[in-house]
């Protein structure tokens, strides 16, 4: 199975940018997307992602042109469970979940704090009340792939400046520590499960030409329950696709 997610910061400005023939050539199984910005009903190009073999499932957010996930999958899936029932969370349209025989699939979107103090609060209360609701859902399917942007560096190597980014959002030692003791928690990071490099980033701010410096911070993710472990076939970072801010994550199971 080969999953993908991305953080395609808009689904129209990334089609407009010739996703759908990438995705196509990608040829993914499950695609996970976040900050869609979008409701299905506003695309005109669903019947392209339909011809590409793709069920589409959508959770976009209640504000217009705001956050929102989705998922779409080649494979049908048993059941799809939209949100976590965190009502704060959902009206942002925050995750989205799918479940297969061998298999659940999340696409997430966690918070920003970087806009300011607020949303930093925010974003810690997510933390701490998701991060709860993923151990009690790790129990009924332990077999499960958390798959998203967690707008989190967990460590220094995931990051091109960290002495001078240890005051940032995103990189905050409460930040930083959620992500290890959600690792410790039964997840492997299946990035660096298989590649241990520096300077394998997935997201780069649009100032200063940072990407073509590949000045970067990586904050996306395909976390897998260690019940997947021995699944892991390949885990890859793709930052040809240039569709976003971001570019997608990769990460192939063999069952």
């Amino acid at each position: 199975m080969k999953i993908i997610t991305y953080n395609v910061n808009g689904i129209r400005s990334a089609i407009n940018k010739n996703w759908l023939a990438w995705l196509q050539a990608t040829d993914a199984d499950v695609v996970c997307l976040q900050e869609i910005k979008a409701t299905p009903d506003v695309l005109t190009d669903l019947g392209l992602i339909d011809a590409l073999g793709y069920q589409h499932f959508w959770f976009p957010a209640e504000k217009k042109g705001y956050s929102g996930t989705a998922i779409f999958s080649k494979i049908l899936p048993n059941h799809v469970e939209y949100g976590c029932g965190i009502p704060d969370f959902d009206r942002e349209g925050r995750c989205i979940r799918v479940d297969f025989d061998e298999v659940s699939v999340m696409s997430v979107y966690f918070p920003s704090g970087s806009s300011g103090d607020e949303r930093q609060v925010f974003k810690y209360r997510f933390l701490d009340e998701f991060g709860k609701y993923l151990t009690l859902l790790k129990v009924e399917h332990p077999k499960l792939v958390v798959c998203g942007d967690y707008n989190i560096c967990h460590r220094a190597i995931d990051i091109h400046n960290p002495k001078s980014n240890a005051n940032s959002s995103g990189f905050l030692p409460e930040e930083r520590e959620w992500m290890e003791n959600f690792i410790e928690s039964g997840f492997v990071d299946t990035f660096r499960h298989l590649n241990k490099e520096p300077h394998n980033y997935t997201w780069w701010s649009f100032r200063s030409g940072a990407r073509g410096k590949n000045l970067g911070w990586r904050i996306d993710y395909a976390m897998a329950s260690k019940e997947l472990e021995g699944n892991i076939k390949r885990a890859a970072i793709l930052p040809e696709a240039k569709h976003s801010d971001h570019c997608p994550v990769l990460l192939e199971l063999e069952f």
